[in-house]
């Protein structure tokens, strides 16, 4: 039996039906924390104004789009509670959903690890809509306050709510296939998702009507296949680390290190991994070497020049000490993952606000 012939027959035993309750899980980033979702969440999504330009976004307008947010909210905790909400399988409108609210800290913790416990700032949603337990598919989805958009609160938990989503049951949902929809103007958003490990997959022709320029547009969808999407690479590729104790992630990393093993091997029986090999040594050496002349003793010229940038600093941080200045400057020691969503005017909403 080929290795083909095993992964189909590995498929037809599959099971293909979901669960008819799950517990949804939280899911730690390093600048959100996601938790589920709920109805209490939606009049939040209202004061963010997240449904502003929904048709540049996802396709729809403004009412469209928060009726479809509602109805998939309701429909996650209706999951949550075992409520029946049918199969999904004859009824695509009735397929099931998770929802998970998208938090942040404060303003006042901007130096702390994001956690349950501090991350009390409401950002939006995100989702996994259309889950198909037949074909083990499902849709991502994020929609977030209009104050928040364009900020690396996507890349962050996208990847992480796909690990879950490809994970085996029942740590996860045990998809084969996680796509989106992309309206054609919205080249931005098409662009990160090719980051994050999507490929083009199809175009619906005027599938989309767009009110303001009067005229129809293309839906383009992208996917990704649970034996083709890296977590590990997607998250590098915006600077994210690993949480191993998000649910999958522990597994993806061994696999991903499996991966990158194989690689290496196939390079080296290329001959190409001696050249990379010297290429790292050259690297290493001319570190060390660098290291060897900053320990030698300074010149009198190099004693000057420091001198001169250590004066410098005192006096910039003498005028950061300036009381009627320092509110509005930022500390310079911050990741630039943490810094990616604060330079603006927030108009954000905590979740005690709404208590």
């Amino acid at each position: 039996m080929t290795h083909s012939d095993e992964r189909s027959e590995e498929e037809r035993e599959r099971p293909r039906v979901l669960p008819t309750r799950i517990t949804i899980p939280d899911i730690l980033g390093e600048m959100v924390y996601l938790r589920p979702a709920t109805s209490e969440d939606l009049p939040l999504m209202d004061r963010l104004d997240a449904y502003v330009n929904a048709s540049g976004i996802t396709g729809k307008d403004r009412v469209a789009e928060r009726a479809a947010v509602h109805a998939w909210v309701r429909r996650s905790e209706a999951w949550a509670d075992g409520t029946d909400v049918g199969s999904g399988i004859d009824d695509p409108e009735r397929r099931r959903t998770i929802a998970w609210a998208l938090m942040t800290t404060p303003d006042d913790h901007d130096d702390e690890p994001v956690n349950a416990h501090n991350a009390t700032e409401f950002l939006g949603m995100i989702f996994l809509i259309d889950i198909d337990g037949w074909a083990r598919s499902a849709r991502i989805q994020v929609v977030l306050g209009k104050d928040f958009r364009g900020r690396g609160y996507s890349r962050d938990a996208m990847p992480r709510v796909m690990t879950y989503g490809f994970a085996e049951q029942p740590e996860g949902l045990g998809l084969h296939r996680i796509w989106v929809a992309v309206p054609e103007k919205n080249t931005r958003t098409f662009s990160v998702y090719q980051s994050l490990g999507f490929v083009p997959s199809g175009t619906s022709r005027d599938a989309l009507w767009d009110n303001r320029l009067g005229k129809y547009q293309d839906l383009n969808v992208l996917d990704t296949l649970v034996d083709e999407f890296d977590p590990v690479r997607a998250m590098d590729a915006f600077g994210m680390h690993v949480i191993t104790t998000n649910p999958g992630m522990e597994k993806a990393l061994s696999l991903h290190e499996h991966s990158m093993a194989i690689k290496k091997q196939q390079l080296r029986e290329a001959g190409l991994m001696k050249d990379i090999d010297d290429e790292r040594k050259r690297t290493a050496e001319a570190a060390v070497q660098q290291h060897a002349r900053t320990e030698r003793a300074p010149s009198v010229g190099e004693t000057m020049r420091a001198d001169a940038e250590r004066l410098a600093g005192e006096t910039l941080d003498a005028e950061n000490a300036w009381p009627y200045n320092s509110s509005e400057r930022n500390t310079s020691k911050k990741a630039w993952w943490r810094t990616l969503g604060r330079d603006r005017n927030r108009r954000g909403t905590t979740a005690d606000d709404d208590k």
